[in-house]
């Protein structure tokens, strides 16, 4: 595709941020797009008396040659779609500016220091700190020399009680798949052999012996992305002896559970462990570490419900939990006798979605009120303390740590106020600056404002749409709509770099906060789920037609976002209804919705989606909606960068190919249907700062160019 762009045109792109749709397609002449040949096999599969066709299942074998071959193709084509963008190196190197600011963690007190992350503005990972009292931060741990292309990330890390010992995990090019380094605090020797082949684990350390931790059998070689996963083990780790050695603790053959984890209590008394089947709900177990040879015990078997001790007095365990309250309440019992039927209520559930933590000797009840932040503190009794003063309307996060700690941290942000974190004295109640964000960022130039807007069934659903102060509401506003809907996952309002490119060039962010999500409880999840999934895809369209409808924007220069099950809500909705949206950006989306369940720990998603090897209607429901089978020929998609990573275990990006390959040859129109294979775009940790900073400016790029708009510096 050529650009020519008239003297005249460009003297208006130096006047004006943005130039509209209709002098851009003047000046522009566009061809179709030529894509690598995706070959095409006469596999079918038959459900309940239906054959589907799987014409590109080949694609599944990401490891094979021929698959490599075909994305090395694709991202060929990407690459110089993307390269001939004349002012994509321009949004590249003001979002480099933008990222070079100090960023800091939350500390934390671990034995006689004070540990926090930073980052110095464009390091590829933040680095561990250690300060001790008033003395000179010095470097503990720097993920940034772990690997040479700096994509090794330490994904967890988890002291001992007493802070000498730590055990802190690797994640090597975003893989689930980690390995475990165990050192002495004092002077970070290196104890016993690394573990390998741990996966969706904690560390739970029992004195300075020993952790416990989990993870699956390994999948055979060239599986490890397509392997199921589905029983989960905990293990005891005997400090000193080899991995070979560990004990099984809980899980395998004996008690299949497809998630388990386990966590001390802070006294170290009782080991908990969360068994779950699936994303919503478990299992809560305890053992008395106290008595040698203590029996495990089942606290609460409802699989339906989440369930989680945040603390004990002794043997006064204090359980969150969601069973006969939606929403959540805080209840206590003695471990002695822990069944349901010996809780005592302590915080009663409310109107709005709790998320308890503790710390400071005191219980704080973080609230989800209309998709924002309302924190309560309480005493270990229940009775209420302070309500904490948050800086304005946004996401509140933290509020956690050791029992004796006077003084507790939190993390405040909302869509136009960078991440700031604040000390919190527990026994005032009163907040203080910490550390203020360092971003070229002023807040009162932007606004934020909550609506509320009906659903195709009559439902109510709240968005929040952001914006440059002064924004002239005539539908030519380039918007970008993004969405989760999924999982009891609440979106709440969060700061980002990357969107203040849009924001000034005259552009609109807005997120939608989806059925299926966990915003307003358990009902809002269930409403969601399974044969109710549409509910999710008609709240996203209905927010579309909301923002056109409010001259906000127009179809013309609205993009839609989301990624894992947000990147199933692009494709469902973009095939659907094609013609609200401009541009489309899936990334690392579930995509072929009747095979989903058969790969890595798809099928603990089940709760969510249902299979479709459930029952015929449940299957008919799946293919109904299922964005790989739901595209038909000759439709004039919007122009679409379908994202994936080069290594992630729970998206396995064959969904990402076959519908890639399926829209391509679907295509009805000249809008451009790109892939790209980004570094860790998937669940794993780790993105490099500069690929990070690269796949960014792709995508401003691509929205711009696709809306016919010309970015300026």
């Amino acid at each position: 595709m050529k650009k020519i762009i008239k003297n005249s045109l460009l003297m208006l792109a130096l006047l004006s941020p943005l130039v509209t749709q209709a002098q851009f397609n003047k000046t522009t002449q566009k061809t179709r797009m030529t894509y690598p040949e995706t070959k095409e096999t006469t596999i079918k599969d038959n459900y309940f008396g239906t054959e589907v066709a799987d014409p590109y299942r080949w694609l599944e074998d990401d490891r094979s040659a021929e698959t490599k071959q075909w994305v090395d193709a694709q991202n060929a084509v990407t690459r110089k779609f993307i390269d001939q963008i004349s002012y994509r190196n321009q949004i590249k190197t003001r979002l480099t500016k933008l990222m070079n600011y100090e960023k800091y963690s939350q500390p934390f007190k671990e034995g006689a220091y004070t540990y926090f992350y930073k980052n110095t503005g464009l390091q590829n990972q933040s680095v561990l700190y250690r300060q001790k009292g008033d003395g000179e931060p010095e470097v503990f741990l720097d993920p940034n020399i772990f690997s040479k292309d700096a994509t090794t990330s330490m994904a967890d890390i988890n002291f001992s009680k007493d802070g000498s010992m730590l055990a802190y995990q690797l994640s090597e090019g975003g893989s689930d798949w980690r390995k475990v380094v165990v050192l002495k605090a004092a002077d970070k020797t290196v104890v016993g052999d690394t573990l390998i082949d741990v996966k969706f684990s904690e560390i739970a350390w029992k004195g300075n012996e020993g952790f416990y931790y989990s993870s699956y059998d390994k999948p055979k070689d060239g599986s490890q992305l397509s392997g199921m996963t589905d029983q989960h083990k905990l293990y005891y780790h005997q400090l000193g002896t080899p991995q070979t050695a560990d004990k099984l603790i809980f899980g395998g053959s004996k008690t299949p559970r497809r998630y388990v984890g386990a966590g001390l209590t802070e006294d170290e008394r009782y080991l908990v462990i969360s068994a779950a089947n699936s994303t919503s709900g478990n299992e809560l177990y305890i053992q008395d570490l106290s008595i040698p040879d203590a029996p495990i015990v089942n606290v609460v078997d409802n699989f339906d419900k989440d369930h989680n001790i945040i603390d004990n007095v002794g043997s006064k365990l204090y359980i969150f939990t969601k069973l006969n309250a939606a929403n959540g309440r805080i209840v206590t019992v003695d471990a002695a006798n822990p069944k349901p039927e010996n809780w005592k209520e302590l915080i009663k559930e409310t109107e709005n979605v709790l998320r308890p933590s503790a710390g400071g000797g005191k219980l704080f009840a973080n609230y989800i009120k209309d998709a924002v932040s309302l924190v309560l503190q309480y005493n270990m009794d229940g009775k209420l303390e302070h309500r904490i003063e948050l800086p304005g309307i946004g996401s509140a996060s933290g509020f956690s740590g050791k029992k004796e700690e006077p003084a507790l941290y939190y993390t405040f942000t909302s869509y136009v106020y960078p991440a700031t974190i604040f000390k919190y004295t527990v026994s005032t109640g009163k907040s203080e600056l910490y550390k203020k964000s360092g971003v070229d960022f002023n807040p009162e130039n932007y606004e934020s404002r909550q609506v509320f807007y009906t659903s195709k069934d009559g439902t109510k659903v709240p968005m929040i749409i952001t914006y440059k102060k002064g924004l002239v509401l005539n539908g030519k506003n380039p918007t970008v709509l993004y969405g989760y809907g999924g999982f009891n996952i609440s979106l709440t309002p969060f700061f980002s770099t990357s969107n203040i490119i849009l924001l000034d060039q005259g552009g609109i962010y807005a997120v939608a906060n989806l059925r299926g999500g966990g915003e307003y409880g358990e009902k809002w999840h269930l409403a969601g789920t399974k044969l109710q999934k549409q509910n999710v895809f008609d709240d996203f369209i209905a927010a579309a037609e909301y923002l056109i409808g409010h001259k906000y924007t127009s179809a013309a220069y609205l993009a839609s976002m989301g990624g894992s099950n947000g990147g199933l809500l692009v494709g469902a909705t973009m095939a659907q209804r094609p013609d609200l949206f401009k541009v489309a950006f899936p990334a690392v989306g579930v995509m072929d919705m009747l095979r989903y369940h058969k790969f890595t720990a798809g099928a603990g998603w089940s709760f969510d989606y249902g299979t479709s090897a459930d029952s015929k209607e449940m299957f008919s429901y799946l293919h109904q909606y299922s964005p790989v089978h739901a595209l038909k020929p000759g439709v004039k998609y919007p122009a679409t960068l379908v994202t994936t990573a080069d290594h992630d275990d729970r998206v396995v990006p064959a969904h990402s190919f076959k519908f890639a390959a399926t829209l391509q040859k679907d295509q009805g129109g000249d809008a451009p249907v790109l892939i790209s294979i980004q570094t860790n775009a998937g669940h794993g940790a780790g993105k490099p700062t500069d690929k990070a900073i690269e796949e960014m400016a792709d995508r401003w790029a691509f929205m711009f160019y696709n809306m016919g708009l010309v970015y300026k510096p």
